[in-house]
């Protein structure tokens, strides 16, 4: 079903030729340049977070891990990733899936700087066997986001 969520949202949007899905698994960074044929670091990562109570989405690079002091000093709280078992309630699509295309209303989603080095990043589609192709500035444009933020190192 968050499949066809997100493929329902970004074929609204004109985007559905950019949807690639695989027989193999793309449900983590390293599977996902493999089937892609890309290096990891351009696979766009989806994490998901809880601050003062409300989902949270930050899109960064695969290489990207978030630096807990440049998280706090962003959204003034300690960094708390979402527990396995409230991803899909929460944001709407699965571990392995998650990005920022026909997810529920009230996930502020946020876009890392360290994204802006490509030309071209490959963000899940909804479910642990898609991706959508992407320029920095489609996906910020298609994810609805609150804007770009620099709270990973890489």
């Amino acid at each position: 079903m968050a499949l066809e969520n997100a493929r329902a949202y970004l074929t609204n949007l004109g985007y559905e030729d950019r949807i690639h899905t695989f027989e193999l698994s793309s449900a983590t960074v390293e599977l996902a340049a493999v089937a892609i044929g890309t290096q990891p670091a351009r696979i766009a990562k989806s994490l998901t977070f809880k601050v003062n109570g409300r989902p949270v989405m930050i899109v960064c690079a695969g290489d990207a891990k978030v630096s807990n002091s440049k998280y706090k000093a962003f959204f003034g709280v300690k960094a708390t990733m979402l527990k396995r078992e409230e991803v899909c309630g929460l944001i709407g699509h699965d571990v392995g899936g998650v990005c920022p295309f026909g997810i529920k209303d009230g996930v502020d989603v946020y876009l890392d700087e360290s994204l802006r080095r490509f030309e071209i990043i490959y963000p899940a589609c909804g479910n642990g066997n898609s991706m959508v192709e992407l320029t920095p500035e489609e996906l910020e444009k298609l994810s609805n986001s609150r804007g770009w933020t620099d709270v990973c190192i890489y």
